[in-house]
């Protein structure tokens, strides 16, 4: 029985391959399979006082590579990220960007109005403003009170607010 010592830096290196090739068989290498990487750019949502606010990041598109669209209470960005192919004779080199065909839609709290939506694109970062629907003021209802003598009171209603 041979003893062996103990590195843990050999244990980071070979759960690191590990990943390494999960992710490779999951969305391919991009080295000769033709399939391309999907890509989901990265999006936040905050929320403001007045505004919902949706912040994507965008790199290497410009604004007339997206496009963003309201139908039936639902957000839509989409658009699209151009390969860049580079021709060598000699050598090797990698391609980890992802590229292609990108689409995210969130559902829209209802009472949105669509016309009031504003989208800027600076910097390769989309910000998307969404006004918040006036908030309904609760209406109550006061509970009327039988007398004792079998009669009822009128009952009363009010607003808050």
């Amino acid at each position: 029985m041979a003893i062996v010592r103990w590195e843990p830096t050999r244990e980071v290196d070979s759960l690191q391959s590990e990943v390494n090739r999960v992710f490779d068989a999951f969305f391919g290498n991009g080295a000769g399979t033709g399939r391309t990487r999907r890509w989901v750019p990265a999006m936040d949502l905050v929320e403001t006082e007045d505004h919902l606010v949706l912040r994507a990041d965008l790199p290497g598109l410009s604004e007339d590579d997206v496009e963003i669209e309201i139908k039936d209470g639902v957000l839509t960005v989409s658009g699209e990220r151009e390969a860049e192919h580079e021709e060598k004779s000699e050598g090797f080199y990698r391609v980890e960007r992802a590229f292609g065909h990108f689409s995210r839609s969130m559902t829209l709290p209802e009472g949105i109005d669509a016309e009031s939506v504003h989208a800027e694109f600076t910097d390769g970062v989309l910000e998307v403003r969404i006004p918040k629907p006036e908030q309904r003021k609760p209406h109550r209802v006061a509970i009327g009170r039988t007398a004792v003598n079998g009669s009822a009171t009128e009952s009363k209603t009010e607003s808050d607010g």
